[in-house]
């Protein structure tokens, strides 16, 4: 069951928006190698504002994903492709379909 979750909000500095775009998208692969995250979504919010929605049955998990390959890349192209650091909010999920 989904318990926990994590939503990343990401800036995309001024013209990196195909480069964040492509950046998220090709991370699909790897949070398909992780036991522990249940769903994982890339999406876009709006021309320059993009995140990350994933969930977690348990805590475990959740910081597995948080020191995992994506966070790695995440944090090592911030500086890059991001206009700030990354919003990362810890989220409990209260109810799902």
């Amino acid at each position: 069951m989904k318990k926990l979750g994590l939503l990343v909000r990401l800036e995309a500095k001024a013209g990196k928006e195909k480069s964040v775009e492509e950046f998220i998208t090709s991370a699909l692969p790897l949070a398909n190698e992780e036991a522990g995250t249940i769903t994982w979504y890339a999406f876009r919010i709006d021309a320059t504002t993009f995140g990350i929605f994933d969930t977690f049955s348990d805590e475990e998990g959740r910081e597995a994903h948080l020191g995992g390959k994506i966070a790695k890349a995440l944090m090592e192209n911030a500086a890059e492709l991001l206009a700030a650091a990354p919003k990362i909010e810890p989220i409990d999920i209260l109810a799902a379909k």
